[in-house]
């Protein structure tokens, strides 16, 4: 049976851009308003998942109040965490470590950023949340909250993509996206 899924990510946050990984900042008003647009006469969902991070947590249970729905917050779905490059912008990094911030950027599964996690370690547990909530909610449609990073990794999936364009895929602020997830968990991307 499948699982229908729509993946929003959080919007913008108060200390701004760059890689704010398992960092907790909060969302701006700008923020709010992106994710609040993005859901408007969308729906209907069974239920709310959202990372516990405060900039998609806070959302999912404003939304969840408003529309009577259970949240679930995945700690298995937060973002890559950055390391020593966590709170830190690409622009800033090509200043101090250049090299390293383009093998990332060429090969994120080969390239692990000082401290951080490895991305094949990330895959590994976005996407044995996805097998739990396929296997506890197939049939439903959720809404899932999170981060850039996971929506890029479950698209780049669904598309086929070779792992070495996980980071080509754009995910904006406040971005909603359909996915049907099927029993193998074979990822296919809806309109």
């Amino acid at each position: 049976m499948t699982l229908h899924l729509d993946l929003l990510r959080h919007g913008e946050t108060e200390l701004g851009g760059g890689l704010r990984g398992s960092l907790d900042d909060a969302l701006t008003e700008k923020g709010w308003a992106q994710m609040r647009a993005a859901v408007l006469k969308r729906g209907p969902w069974d239920r709310l998942v959202s990372s516990p991070l405060q900039r998609c947590s806070r959302f999912a249970e404003e939304l969840g109040t408003q529309l009577g729905l259970p949240v679930h917050l995945d700690k298995d779905l937060q973002e890559l965490h950055f390391g020593t490059w966590e709170g830190q912008s690409a622009a800033a990094l090509m200043e101090t470590d250049a090299q390293a911030l383009g093998l990332f950027w060429a090969d994120p599964y080969s390239f692990t950023p000082p401290e951080g996690e490895r991305v094949e370690d990330f895959s590994t547990r976005v996407l044995a949340a996805l097998g739990r909530l396929h296997a506890s909610c197939a049939g439903q449609r959720i809404l899932l909250i999170s981060h850039g990073g996971v929506m890029r990794l479950l698209l780049a999936q669904a598309r086929g993509l070779p792992r070495e364009q996980l980071l080509n895929v754009e995910v904006g602020h406040g971005a909603l996206f359909s996915l049907a997830v099927g029993s193998c968990g074979l990822l296919t991307e809806a309109s």
